[in-house]
């Protein structure tokens, strides 16, 4: 049976961040999912911070998953059924059979939760929606299992989905005990110029290496916004096709 350090269930900004500062911070990370994520059918991004004319979601949803991939996260195409406790962490059960093994599980596939019908968890009913849970920082009753964005009450915002699958990506790592400070690349001598280690998490770069860095970031994102993103909004499923 395959195994992951850190399964993340779902692929929308929250999984998609979670997953990206996991493998950041060296554990291994596989993103399972099926469908689409919600925000494809948002037309035009306007809020999203750093894209002062806004942004189109789906551009938005590719460059996120794209830097995850660039960072270490594995994908998997597949429907979660179940997750089920084991006496290490989880076995994630998807719907063709695999079974896969990981220590910690971040559920972020707003709105399903049937996969967790097995796990002692508390859910929130509010109108025809559930939420699971959780404390403050994601945590679930379930020691290792996570929800992150929209399924853990959260408002219904890609910005605010990324930031709390950041912050329940970061309670990950604090209570895995991860030599991990903060996920920061500073300039050459910000610590040691000040007789003092780079932090677990930070790193230090010459100039070079820092114009080198920037350069790459600006031909990737030219190379993105060159033309436009071939994909149309997905219109909610509950709308009549004519």
């Amino acid at each position: 049976m395959p195994e992951e350090d850190v399964i993340v269930v779902g692929s929308g900004m929250a999984g998609l961040t979670a997953a990206t500062f996991t493998a950041r911070a060296d554990l291994s990370t596989r993103v399972i999912s099926a469908g689409e994520p919600i925000l494809r059918r948002n037309a035009h991004l306007e809020n999203y911070p750093g894209f002062p004319a806004g942004v189109n979601p789906r551009l938005l949803l590719d460059m996120t998953r794209d830097q995850a991939e660039r960072n270490g996260v594995a994908f998997r195409d597949g429907r979660v059924e179940r997750v089920t406790e084991t006496d290490d962490g989880f076995a994630v059960h998807t719907a063709d059979g695999e079974r896969v093994r990981a220590r910690y599980v971040v559920a972020a596939s707003w709105s399903d939760l049937s996969y967790l019908a097995d796990l002692p968890i508390d859910m929130i009913s509010r109108g025809s929606k559930e939420f699971v849970d959780v404390d403050e920082f994601g945590r679930t009753a379930v020691d290792g299992l996570y929800a992150a964005g929209r399924l853990a009450r959260q408002y219904h915002q890609a910005v605010i989905a990324a930031g709390h699958g950041a912050t329940v990506a970061v309670t990950l790592l604090d209570d895995d005990d991860s030599p991990f400070y903060h996920d920061w690349v500073a300039p050459e001598g910000y610590f040691t110029g000040r007789d003092r280690d780079v932090p677990p998490g930070c790193e230090e770069i010459d100039e070079d290496e820092r114009r080198r860095r920037e350069d790459a970031a600006r031909e990737a994102l030219a190379e993105y916004v060159a033309d436009p993103h071939p994909d149309e909004p997905t219109m909610h499923p509950s709308v009549a096709e004519e």
